[in-house]
């Protein structure tokens, strides 16, 4: 029974994701279109990803005595009517409007499955739950996300993009209404005792180190599509794949990341952060696509994917009295970081060139692993 909750928690990260960051493989289309620069047209996931981080805490305090299968379908329920409307190709205020939308529920859900999964599990599987439901963020960018811009591609029509968004939104909501127990939130905690974790030095570091680990992601990859194309030099199709190839090295990553975690989460959170500061500077010099483009590629995937469970576990360890409102700090720190790095990237971007934003991804890195030995200061004896 616990796997069966991880896995549909899974597939409900996977129908998110997919909604989420399903726009950065088809933003230079959907700046075309609306005649936009592209800067502008990543406003659609930093505009997303802005109001989880200013809705999500208090979102998943309020919903943390309801009946977790409905708050996952009702969720489910938005991103299906998002997607169908964003296919209609809506003026474009009306399509961020319909793209923020789901995203005061976002937390909900993701707090939700995790706790879900975790709370039948032993703890000595907790972190092996955690990442299977986590793995939705890595499975999607596998498979959904390259797939939707790869159909955008074939047919040079972004709106299919968002009509296979809907589709996979359908999907999952029906494998949770017939597949999924019911599951009563339980005796909702009160907020003064959950709130309480906001006192303690190392949470507020460890939130910060999200933060910064998150936007050193964001910063770069949010552009994916558009880099590969101006300094890779690589058509639709072919992005469309090399999305494919990090998706499928960062499941790999992340299957990793998941087996260290329980034997040291600071060590492994800090291992991948270094990589992918390390990972930028070739990035920043690969030039016109080649044999050695496709392998960095592959190890950006590796690296990066797993940042996002081992940036939850590092928070929630700090919290252990209430991870439920922590999971949701630090979804709200990462998607702050998701829409502060978009931003600056594309701040960047409109001053420098696309070009320069892995030195944006490379400053934020050493930031986060500042915050780390901060962290680590505040806990010395």
């Amino acid at each position: 029974m616990k796997n069966k909750i991880a896995y549909i928690g899974c597939l409900s990260l996977i129908g998110m994701i997919t909604t989420e960051f399903g726009v950065i493989g088809i933003l230079p289309q959907l700046a075309e279109y609306y005649q936009i620069s592209i800067d502008k047209a990543g406003l659609l996931l930093s505009a997303y990803a802005m109001v989880v981080a200013l809705a999500g805490p208090l979102m998943t305090m309020f919903a943390s005595g309801f009946n977790r299968k409905h708050l996952m379908a009702l969720t489910m329920v938005i991103f299906l009517i998002t997607g169908i409307v964003s296919s209609m190709a809506p003026p474009f205020w009306l399509l961020m409007t319909v793209r923020v939308l789901p995203a005061f529920l976002h937390p909900v859900l993701v707090s939700t499955a995790v706790a879900a999964a975790t709370s039948t599990a032993d703890q000595k599987d907790a972190h092996k739950m955690m990442a299977i439901v986590i793995g939705g963020i890595s499975i999607a960018t596998i498979t959904t996300v390259p797939f939707a811009a790869y159909i955008a591609g074939v047919f040079n029509h972004w709106q299919s993009s968002f009509m296979v968004q809907a589709v996979i939104s359908l999907i999952v909501l029906l494998s949770i209404i017939f597949l999924l127990p019911s599951m009563p939130g339980g005796e909702r905690k009160s907020y003064r005792s959950q709130i309480s974790i906001l006192k303690k030095p190392a949470f507020i570091a460890s939130s910060l180190f999200a933060f910064f680990m998150i936007g050193s992601i964001f910063s770069t990859y949010s552009y994916f599509a558009g880099y590969l194309s101006k300094v890779n030099g690589m058509d639709e199709k072919t992005i469309s794949l090399m999305l494919l190839l990090f998706g499928l090295t960062g499941v790999l990553g992340n299957f990793i990341a998941g087996k260290l975690l329980s034997r040291n989460i600071t060590r492994i959170t800090a291992v991948f952060l270094i990589g992918l500061i390390a990972v930028s500077v070739p990035l920043y010099f690969s030039g016109p696509m080649s044999a050695r483009t496709v392998l960095l590629i592959a190890v950006w995937g590796f690296l990066q994917t797993p940042c996002f469970l081992t940036s939850q576990a590092y928070m929630i360890e700090t919290a252990p009295e209430a991870p439920e409102f922590a999971n949701s700090i630090s979804i709200s720190f990462g998607n702050l970081g998701i829409s502060i790095g978009t931003a600056i990237g594309g701040l960047s971007i409109a001053t420098y060139g696309i070009h320069s934003t892995p030195w944006i991804m490379f400053g934020f890195g050493i930031a986060a692993l500042v915050m780390m030995l901060i962290k680590k200061m505040m806990e010395a004896p």
